[in-house]
């Protein structure tokens, strides 16, 4: 299973952003009337008010892998690379030669040197609730500050529970959002500087029969400040927002598993949650001015909250729930 984005695997489906959906504020701007059962329900959240970061809703991945990606990173459990700080989580990458384990867990049983190392010229960490929560549908979002400069590739995403449909991308990944390169010099992007986002489904075979569905929004403020990352995830439909705001929607006529003819599969099962911050890879070091700059470290993703809601009627299955601009 590969981590991530895998564009030079996989057939591409990119799009330009949509236009012209207006959303509304959001599930959590505003109640609904007097006497009304609210459509939404918040399920999961943490909002980074303790000490230290929640083992009860988060684990550290540890390794040296590079995500299939050819990243340059080693993902740490240290508070170097994780910590809450002043309500917030705070991802730290920094340059530093790094030596852990080779290969993540998922795929050391079966190899033929599990316990293998590698060495890696940056650290950051990777936060995950596999096996701590995970949910079938909802609308997830995320307040974060994300990193600048050429080769980092902050991302929020999910992978399955379990691969019922087989090794990545057949049992899917969902793409809440990534971002390479930001504040880097860019030719076709307004204002010459890097300031896209993408939202991305990930399905189809096993690598390399693996297929993808993509939007790069342009989004000028992603540049400073805070901004709220989400998706609403409804049965046979996805909606990217940022700030509220719809800029991708999807269907399940648009994707597909190899093999299977079950309506809406592979993003028919429970998915966790994952937030991380890649130095290199493909993607990143594809663009802007290639490879990894070392300047502007360390580098940080910093995460004000992260909320799940889910639909009150959960006994139709997400069919009911409502998308941004619906008015419920």
């Amino acid at each position: 299973m590969l981590r991530h984005h895998s564009a030079l695997f996989a057939p591409l489906l990119l799009t330009a952003a949509c236009g012209g959906d207006a959303a509304s504020a959001g599930p959590s701007a505003a109640p609904p009337p007097a006497g009304a059962e609210p459509v939404w329900q918040l399920a999961w959240s943490d909002e980074f008010q303790g000490s230290r970061i929640d083992h009860g809703k988060w684990a550290l991945d540890v390794d040296c892998w590079g995500g299939g990606n050819d990243e340059r990173q080693c993902y740490t459990d240290r508070p170097e690379n994780a910590r809450v700080a002043d309500g917030r989580l705070i991802i730290e990458a920094r340059i530093e030669d790094y030596t852990g384990p080779a290969l993540p867990l998922h795929l050391r049983e079966g190899a033929s040197d599990p316990d293998a190392q590698a060495t890696r010229p940056f650290t950051s960490a990777k936060l995950v609730t596999r096996g701590l929560a995970a949910w079938k549908y909802g609308r997830l979002e995320i307040r974060a500050r994300l990193p600048q400069g050429q080769g980092a590739w902050p991302a929020l995403w999910m992978l399955p529970e379990s691969d019922i449909y087989g090794r990545w991308a057949a049992s899917g990944e969902i793409d809440i959002m990534e971002a390479v390169n930001l504040g880097v010099r860019c030719a076709h992007c307004p204002g010459g500087l890097e300031n896209t986002i993408l939202g991305t489904l990930h399905f189809g075979g096993t690598v390399p029969e693996n297929a993808l569905a993509s939007t790069e929004h342009p989004f000028p403020p992603v540049l400073d400040g805070f901004h709220t990352y989400g998706v609403i995830w409804t049965e046979g439909r996805f909606h990217w927002l940022v700030d509220g705001q719809i800029y991708a929607v999807r269907n399940a006529s648009e994707w597909f598993t190899s093999g299977s003819q079950k309506p809406g599969a592979p993003f028919d099962q429970p998915f966790h949650l994952i937030m991380n911050l890649a130095i290199g890879g493909r993607l990143p070091e594809s663009r802007g001015d290639g490879g990894v700059s070392g300047e502007g470290f360390p580098r940080t993703m910093e995460i004000d909250w992260v909320r799940v809601w889910q639909c009150s009627d959960r006994a139709l299955g997400g069919a009911n729930c409502p998308a941004a601009g619906s008015g419920q």
